[in-house]
């Protein structure tokens, strides 16, 4: 989430709204104990205000970047022994600078000691989900993911489901979870069988390019799918309602933290005297960044005849 405040800064001299998002990497286990477990990505897509709870998803999204080095070590030991050493220390360098290394920067190693001819190959003979050199790292279970984008005031969508092996089982015990759609459809259009499933569980289709930057000239292009305006609206008509209520509950918080320094006017604030008066201040700090105009003077409505006393 580091590079949402860049993109929404971005976005002001550009016609773009931004909607916040990651993509979470989790593990799925049949709910009926059958089965073998497999990667599931659970996207999350926050309101312009980003998670109610910020602290909960950045442990998660923290936890899981600790894990890709132990991740990285093991699909270096697997690749040693299909005679393709290399060193941790050259693929943390293609990441970056504090970033967590993961299956893309080993893909780059690779080809750059000529193991591979290029990313794509990379992937499809050895690190894909379950191939010779993938391994996992910390992640988490696909329900307890979904769970949290819930409770952190996001929508919840599984993507690219038709890579799954079980996608059926996958969304049943997701859906279950409080999941609120799946990605029915990319670059080479819908996926029929994906589409009933989606019906099925009363779930909203989406869709998404998957565009990770691999340099790949098979990988789609950002913008390729073409996901009808319906759908955009369906997802828009489920979404707001629940980012509403997380600047509701970032609103309250901000109340608790802020509300006396307000009513007393210190520190360059003008005396608040309602939460009405505090929603007009807060919202309107120079120091925050874009917001949604209409929700933020539905919720300054909603509060305006509380009022704020000191105890």
């Amino acid at each position: 989430m580091a590079g949402v405040p860049e993109a929404m800064e971005a976005a002001k001299e550009y016609p773009i709204r931004i909607i916040p998002g990651v993509e979470i990497s989790a593990l799925h286990s049949p709910s009926d104990g059958t089965g073998a477990e497999e990667p599931v990505h659970i996207l999350a897509y926050y309101g312009s205000w980003g998670p109610a709870k910020p602290q909960e998803l950045e442990r998660l999204l923290a936890s899981i970047r600790d894990g890709r080095y132990a991740r990285a070590t093991e699909m270096l030991l697997k690749l040693r022994d299909l005679d393709m050493p290399m060193k941790l220390e050259d693929v943390c360098k293609i990441a970056g600078h504090g970033v967590a290394p993961g299956r893309l920067h080993v893909a780059r190693a690779m080809v750059e000691a000529g193991y591979v001819e290029n990313l794509r190959q990379a992937f499809s003979k050895y690190l894909y989900d379950g191939g010779p050199a993938y391994a996992t790292g910390s992640e988490p279970t696909g329900e307890s993911v979904v769970q949290l984008v819930c409770r952190t005031g996001g929508v919840a969508v599984l993507a690219h489901p038709w890579a799954l092996k079980h996608p059926g089982a996958v969304i049943k015990d997701l859906k279950a979870a409080g999941l609120h759609g799946v990605e029915a459809y990319r670059s080479d259009g819908k996926v029929s069988g994906l589409s009933d499933l989606a019906d099925t569980y009363e779930l909203l289709k989406l869709g998404g390019s998957d565009f990770h930057g691999r340099d790949d000239k098979e990988e789609p292009d950002v913008g390729s799918v073409d996901l009808p305006v319906l759908s955009v609206f369906k997802f828009l008509e489920v979404a707001q309602p629940i980012w509403h209520d997380a600047i509701k509950e970032i609103f309250a918080s901000s109340i608790t933290e802020r509300a006396t320094e307000l009513m007393n006017g210190s520190k360059g604030f003008r005396r608040a005297s309602s939460a009405g008066d505090f929603c007009i201040l807060r919202f309107s700090s120079p120091n925050l960044g874009v917001t949604d105009a209409p929700e933020v003077e539905v919720l300054r409505t909603e509060v305006a005849d509380i009022v704020l006393a000191p105890k």
